[in-house]
């Protein structure tokens, strides 16, 4: 998509990198999420209401960014290169190629809310689907490529594990020496008005978004504010939005947000394009502020507004 938006849609190649990162981040948003597992798994919470309660927030935050390229196209008088638009018949056949792409989250939410199976079981379903597809109808995977995909299942796996069980001793310890009880009366204390509350989580979360990935962050922090946000009438369901939304926007804040370094990664792909400009982290922070504040914006009217979060579930 980057070399797409530099050589055909005349953007700079640090936008367009800052915009992969930023928009690649609100997939811990859109269901199925991880985020929202995690974050279901310590409060016991419905997985289902939590997949349910991100999509308007999703893409809240994805028509954010859009107005930020509509800005960045006007103020930069970007003009896109004379592309032949493709023809109906070429747009027919890519949606036949990435169909069963297509059809992985359908499956997915649809068994769940169909009741056909629960969400742990509708995770082994889309690796059966998954393998099935990749095997039998894009023939991408082999069977000799099976054991390094486990293998790089089991590293995935294993750090997840490491980090669950390194957040689930911090827990006790704050616990058993009373940490987390006193964190919550000072919380109660310094913000009994649930607007202040909210306030605080939102600079809280950001802040942590930067340095800790978002399950390590919801081992952490949830266990000690979710008890708060329940005695201050907050809506279970619509803190785990706002907490996770926070968190995406962590993943591309400077210095230290997550993304950024992964886009990065991406920029010797860049060279030869009409741009030549090298993507360095300098350049890539000055474009993605822009695209921050909009989510940012978006981020308060998440919090600030639970329709957004709850009205797929309760209608109101």
């Amino acid at each position: 998509l980057i070399p797409a938006m530099v050589e055909r849609g005349g953007f700079s190649a640090a936008f367009s990198t800052a915009l992969m990162a930023t928009s690649s981040s609100i997939a811990i948003v859109i269901p199925p999420s991880i985020a929202f597992v995690v974050y279901a798994s310590i409060t016991g919470v419905s997985i289902g209401d939590m997949f349910m309660a991100g999509i308007i927030p999703g893409i809240l935050m994805g028509l954010a960014l859009v107005v930020v390229v509509m800005l960045e196209v006007r103020r930069n008088h970007v003009v896109p290169s004379n592309v032949e638009k493709a023809s109906a018949k070429e747009r027919w056949n890519a949606f036949k190629d990435a169909f069963w792409g297509f059809l992985m989250p359908v499956i997915i939410l649809g068994g769940i809310y169909g009741g056909i199976f629960t969400p742990t079981e509708a995770a082994a379903v889309s690796v059966v689907y998954g393998l099935f597809v990749g095997m039998i109808i894009y023939k991408e995977v082999k069977f000799k490529d099976l054991w390094e995909i486990l293998i790089d299942s089991a590293k995935t796996t294993g750090g997840i594990m490491l980090i669950i069980g390194a957040a689930t001793l911090f827990s006790y310890v704050c616990t058993v020496f009373g940490i987390a009880q006193a964190a919550q009366a000072l919380l109660l204390e310094i913000s009994g008005n649930k607007y202040i509350f909210l306030l605080i989580v939102n600079v809280i979360f950001l802040i942590a978004g930067c340095f800790v990935d978002a399950n390590s962050a919801m081992y952490i922090f949830i266990p000690i504010m979710y008890p708060v946000a329940t005695q201050l009438g907050i809506d279970p369901v619509h803190f785990g939005v706002i907490a996770t939304v926070n968190l995406a926007i962590g993943q591309v804040t400077p210095p230290v947000g997550v993304n950024l370094f992964v886009a990065i990664g991406v920029s010797e792909k860049l060279q030869g394009l009409r741009d030549k400009t090298k993507v360095t982290i300098v350049s890539m922070s000055k474009a993605v502020w822009p695209q921050i504040v909009a989510c940012i914006i978006a981020l308060l009217l998440i919090t600030y507004v639970p329709w957004f979060s709850t009205v797929l579930l309760f209608g109101k």
